[in-house]
């Protein structure tokens, strides 16, 4: 048992314990660390080693400012994170956190100063100075100002804050109808070009379009009927430039192989070109999302189809795979997600027609 104030025990094993506290948790309880002698002396001279340390880095962390966590936090950032992760991150620290926050200590910010900034951001935190944020964009803001300040109180000490993240309204995403759906195939099938059948690949496997922009013609397994997504092409900001990378897909299970439709594949094969091609462009040159999504956007306006995102066929095709009796877990591993509970919440929409189905069924007792 150790003496009042003094943390210091002796173990069972007959070695001194030294807890020395180094910082906080995340519920605001003191982290202590341990050190460890044979004699009372010695562990100590090691608990006074420690909190000379700790001296040290406390006087550190009162001169730490943001721009210097943020820039240290940015640089260890590089070393774990995709190439296109990292330059967001780089964006919102640049252009939102630093002009705002760069010249303030890290230990003088509170949670009523955190507050205040991310409420001018909801208001006036568009960069042409024209109105506010979304609550979305400033969540993504505090988001890696979060990051930040726990990487501050890992190495510094410092201990972290209670800010109120803004509340963000959850919307239902829309899916193209079964008159839309028919429309487009129709217009597709009869104008079979590499835009056109890239679209329609889409429309029945769920790929991102960044997936289809990184597509070649080698990742087509015509023997067994499946494309393999190992890529993709995304436009990124460096340091005010943008430029098209062709990086490894979202997350690890994103790398995926997707059983195509025959129909689709037979469309395929009549296209097909060098393996060393993209499949949009038919060269060694890959199409960027930009692109496609403008590309895409003409095709609706050809067909008469309202203006939606290209995202949406990916909502799409999680439907209608639900509605032909698909499983959920089978469901989030043709789209590339770790948890069937990400594509039953954010992919997949009952139709009022498949609730009127699902209804029909039910019968008084007999």
């Amino acid at each position: 048992m150790a003496k009042r104030g003094s943390n210091i025990y002796k173990r069972k094993d007959g070695r001194f314990e030294g807890r020395v506290p180094v910082g906080y948790n995340d519920s605001g309880k003191i982290k202590y660390k341990s050190v460890y002698a044979r004699t009372l002396s010695e562990v100590k001279e090691k608990m006074a080693q420690l909190y000379s340390v700790r001296q040290e880095q406390t006087v550190s962390s009162l001169k730490l400012t943001v721009r210097d966590a943020s820039q240290q936090w940015l640089s260890s950032a590089k070393l774990r994170v995709k190439e296109s992760s990292y330059a967001n991150y780089e964006d919102i620290v640049t252009k939102h956190i630093l002009p705002i926050l760069g010249k303030e200590f890290m230990s003088n910010l509170t949670t009523s100063k955190l507050n205040d900034f991310i409420h001018y951001k909801l208001n006036h935190g568009r960069l042409n100075g024209k109105g506010g944020l979304s609550a979305k964009s400033v969540r993504d803001i505090m988001t890696v100002y979060r990051s930040i300040e726990a990487y501050a109180a890992r190495e510094y000490g410092i201990r972290e804050t209670h800010f109120t993240m803004p509340k963000v309204e959850k919307k239902q995403t829309d899916v193209l109808n079964a008159f839309e759906r028919k429309r487009l195939e129709t217009y597709l099938l009869h104008n079979q070009n590499n835009t056109n059948i890239s679209v329609l690949l889409c429309l029945f496997t769920g790929l991102r379009v960044g997936e289809l922009c990184g597509l070649k013609w080698s990742d087509i397994d015509f023997d067994n009927g499946t494309v393999s997504v190992s890529r993709t092409v995304q436009r990124i900001n460096k340091h005010g430039n943008s430029e098209v990378v062709i990086g490894s897909p979202k997350s690890k299970t994103s790398i995926r192989t997707v059983p195509i439709p025959d129909f689709v594949l037979a469309i395929l094969n009549q296209k097909r070109k060098g393996d060393d091609f993209y499949i949009i462009t038919g060269t060694s040159k890959p199409t960027e999302p930009r692109t496609m999504q403008n590309r895409f956007k003409s095709i609706l306006k050809v067909c008469g189809i309202r203006n939606v995102n290209f995202h949406l066929l990916r909502h799409t095709y999680a439907t209608i795979c639900i509605e032909n009796g698909f499983d959920p877990k089978t469901l989030s591993e043709l789209l590339g997600h770790a948890d069937a509970s990400i594509t039953l919440n954010r992919y997949v929409h009952s139709s009022m027609q498949m609730k009127k189905n699902y209804v029909s069924r039910l019968q008084l007792t007999a």
